[in-house]
């Protein structure tokens, strides 16, 4: 049974990989359009799964029958066991289809937080001339020149969100003006206004976690994120 399990779904697992790799380090508005399909498709299939009771009886038989298992095996089990716990396997059926409706929807509102982090990063550009790029490195500068080409300003350099412009660009510039330009700018992804604010997304998200901690017995969804970690409990 849990061999069988943990060799299930290989193709998909390998389809994903790559998928979800291009989605978060080259993505396009056609990969970002899949992702808001299949985010919360992949996530009604995995709840499907783990909240199956014929299949959690066998996983519950075997923990029953575990007697002897090396620890290696036995650790296996103790992961996938509570995997399946965790995932809501004890619930009523009426809880079930309640939690499969929490995490079809959060796998949803996730994707979108995400995506709209990543449309505040491609939008934002500081344009700098020959005097702003003081104390910052021959190879960041060079990078700056190549986006400011790219991008078709008439600036010399160009700064974006990107982690590899930001972080050496705050660490290296002298101008502290336009450090905290940067820095705001950053900070601020999802959280300017507009058809990318997240501001209501965070709610929903915070609301939906707090439900899903209460439908597994877990006081609040802190105690729940913890509990399958070596801090056990938030205190």
């Amino acid at each position: 049974t849990i061999e069988a399990l943990e060799r299930s779904g290989r193709l998909l697992r390998k389809v994903g990989r790559v998928f979800w790799n291009l989605a978060s380090a080259d993505t396009n508005a056609d990969l970002q359009a899949i992702e808001r399909e299949m985010s919360p498709k992949l996530a009604a299939h995995y709840a499907a799964i783990y909240m199956d009771a014929a299949l959690f009886a066998r996983v519950e038989a075997v923990k029953g029958s575990a007697a002897g298992l090396d620890d290696e095996r036995s650790r296996v089990l103790e992961l996938v066991h509570k995997d399946f716990v965790r995932a809501g396997a004890r619930l009523a059926p009426a809880q079930k289809e309640r939690m499969a409706q929490i995490v079809e929807r959060l796998a949803a509102l996730s994707t979108q937080f995400g995506q709209n982090v990543l449309k505040d990063e491609a939008d934002f550009v500081l344009e700098l001339g020959a005097d702003d790029v003081a104390g910052l490195s021959e190879q960041l500068k060079a990078s700056a020149a190549r986006t400011a080409k790219e991008r078709g300003l008439a600036c010399a350099y160009a700064i974006t969100l990107s982690r590899s412009h930001v972080e050496p660009f705050l660490e290296s510039s002298t101008r502290r003006d336009l450090r905290e330009a940067v820095f705001n700018a950053f900070s601020a992804r999802g959280a300017r206004g507009g058809e990318t604010d997240n501001h209501a997304i965070i709610a929903e998200i915070v609301a939906l976690r707090a439900e899903r901690a209460h439908l597994l017995g877990y006081k609040t969804y802190a105690n729940y994120k913890l509990d399958n970690t070596m801090a056990r409990t938030p205190e």
